[in-house]
């Protein structure tokens, strides 16, 4: 049995239908036959008023455990097990098996849970869209978390799903047309996932955190700088600049600003050339309107963004900053503190110090701002031992220069390894001429070599938060590598790179439907977290990796075997079982007939 609303005179009606197969001499073959069982009444009478009241209803019925009491009677207390009679003819399609993806009925729930879809469809009222964009949306999403493909593909990838994704024909452009709204609404987009975020899973933005990163394509060429009206610059996006990969491509930079659960608020892309620390001002400028317009917050970065223009623009604001500083490229009086005594030893593995210093920055105006600084700096034997196993090379030539700096050979492999300890007035740059072994002590800045070697191990923090107790310091830059691992998630996992789309608009349209690919992965792992006990951890991502979900996922099928029968494949995958167990998924091993089907995403609703 299964519920069935009719509508009858603008009113829909709920009554409990029941279908069989009989043969049918005529047609020689199975049909189904419907019955109806019980007219419930209409759905007003019953409506309790919350959200989605006939997919709650189907959904309970589904279960067994009906929300409205008139139904408990059609509900069977013990389900005798069925015997399928599914007939199929040699030399038709039924006898080839035709599974589609069903893994995106809990994708689309999770995007209208963060009122992806009423954002979408409202804009495309307003601006009177004439394509399925919300469709095409959705399909660029579940393709970057199932199938990561070129737009093209991803297309072609609209047959692979059980349901229809996309409503009506798709033009052969459609797909770039979705990517030009998405560019025009992607504030709006950040923004309304902020919102749901803040309310309904109570998300804190007192501490958020940022980070840059690029990714490159496959081409030789950078963007040109075109000259607009009135003289004006547009400066290209393509750009060569320093990748991160060590490619010689031109390349995008993009600012990612994520919460303390690893969850991401916005992206922002900048041209290939920009330099990470003038990245942030424009990034958070830019974020959702929450960081602009709400409580103050401080950001957390690495060294390379933390410093000059990022600083300035946090104290100008009246926000605060947790970064980290160099120490082989700090002044010779920070280095000599750094190597003093005075430090709190936690363990032999573990020992760190703080001071407070006064510092200067210079405001957007040209206006100087003092401003007060703790730093903190440790020494980690687990740091330790990873810098000196990573310059391995390197302090191994050092150590042997250190102990016989005249009895060491100097030639074209060493020469790289000490030229930053050349004496600059040594050396003679017309000549390139090599020294000879009895001069190296001349021309070695021994003192320098020395002390980088006696720095290793130690590490710096500053903040503009004099009273942040230490501990919270340590452990708020700790967290600083979750955006590193989402970095890896869409260069791997998602496959954001190498990109296909040229224009800055398509690029930037681009990179925010991996963004909120990433936010839905995220919420997967954070429902994995949250409801099943055994993997909560220390880091948000306990539970399953991107690699693991985007495959599991991928398992999940449905099938169609004879006129009426459906199946699922993949449940019996651990990974999978774990995802839809966490969202309160209960799938029973049996064959669905195409009523109790369309109900699992009323299900998956509720689970949201």
């Amino acid at each position: 049995m299964y519920l069935e609303f009719s509508d009858n005179n603008g009113k829909k009606y709920i009554r409990i239908c029941e279908t069989n197969r009989v043969f049918d001499p005529a047609k020689n073959k199975y049909v189904t036959k419907k019955k109806t069982i019980k007219n419930i009444g209409p759905v007003s009478k019953f409506d309790d008023g919350k959200p989605d009241y006939i997919g709650r209803l189907k959904a309970s019925f589904l279960a067994g455990k009906p929300i409205l009491e008139e139904l408990k009677p059609y509900v069977c207390k013990v389900v005798p097990q069925e015997v399928y009679n599914i007939r199929l003819t040699e030399g038709t399609d039924d006898c080839v098996a035709d599974p589609k993806l069903i893994a995106n009925s809990l994708l689309e729930s999770i995007l209208e849970d963060l009122d992806i879809s009423q954002l979408v469809r409202s804009y495309k009222n307003i601006y009177n869209v004439n394509y399925d964009v919300y469709g095409l949306f959705k399909l660029l999403i579940f393709g970057r978390i199932l199938s990561p493909a070129s737009k093209w593909s991803t297309m072609k990838q609209l047959d692979h799903y059980y349901t229809p994704i996309v409503k009506g024909d798709v033009g052969e452009y459609d797909i770039y047309r979705a990517l030009d709204f998405i560019y025009e609404h992607r504030n709006a987009v950040f923004n309304r996932i902020d919102k749901v975020m803040t309310t309904k899973y109570k998300r804190v933005t007192d501490h958020v955190f940022y980070d840059v990163t690029n990714f490159y394509y496959e081409t030789d060429d950078p963007d040109e700088d075109v000259v607009v009206e009135d003289e004006i610059t547009e400066p290209g996006f393509r750009k060569k600049g320093v990748c991160k990969e060590n490619r010689k491509q031109p390349i995008v930079q993009m600012g990612l600003i994520m919460d303390k659960d690893g969850i991401p608020i916005s992206s922002e892309a900048f041209p290939g050339n920009t330099l990470d620390h003038l990245t942030l001002a424009a990034a958070f400028k830019n974020s959702v309107s929450s960081l602009q317009k709400s409580q103050r917050y401080i950001f957390v970065s690495d060294k390379g963004i933390g410093k000059g223009s990022a600083i300035s623009y946090a104290i100008e604001s009246g926000n605060g900053y947790l970064t980290s500083r160099t120490v082989r490229g700090s002044s010779k009086n920070e280095k000599a503190w750094i190597l003093e005594d005075g430090y709190i030893q936690e363990s032999e593995n573990f020992k760190y110090k703080t001071r407070i210093v006064k510092k200067k920055t210079t405001s957007s105006t040209g206006q100087t701002i003092e401003y007060a600084e703790k730093v903190l700096t440790y020494w980690s034997r687990e740091y330790y031992e990873r810098e000196k196993n990573e310059k391995k090379s390197f302090f191994e030539f050092a150590q042997k220069l250190i102990e016989n700096p005249t009895g060491f050979k100097f030639d074209k492999t060493t020469s790289p390894l000490v030229r930053k300890y050349l004496k600059k007035n040594v050396v003679n740059k017309k000549t390139g001429e090599l020294l000879k072994t009895s001069d190296l002590s001349a021309v070695i800045d021994m003192d320098s070599l020395k002390r980088d070697y006696e720095l290793l191990g130690y590490y710096t923090l500053a903040t503009s938060e004099i009273n942040m107790p230490d501990k919270e310091m340590l452990q708020m830059y700790g967290n600083l590598v979750e955006i590193e691992d989402q970095f890896r998630v869409m260069k791997s996992t998602l496959e954001t790179r190498p990109m296909f789309v040229r224009t800055k608009e398509h690029i930037i349209a681009h990179l925010t439907v991996c963004t909120i690919a990433l936010i839905v992965l995220r919420m997967i792992q954070r429902k994995i977290k949250t409801q099943i006990p055994a993997t909560n951890g220390a880091l948000f991502t306990s539970g399953l990796s991107a690699d693991r979900i985007q495959t599991a996922l991928n398992k999940w099928t449905v099938e169609k075997i004879g006129d009426v029968y459906y199946r699922f494949g993949g449940i019996n995958d651990p990974d999978l079982l774990l995802i839809l167990n966490s969202f309160g998924i209960t799938i029973p091993k049996k064959c669905y007939k195409l009523g109790e089907l369309k109900a699992f995403k009323g299900i998956m609703k509720m689970s949201m």
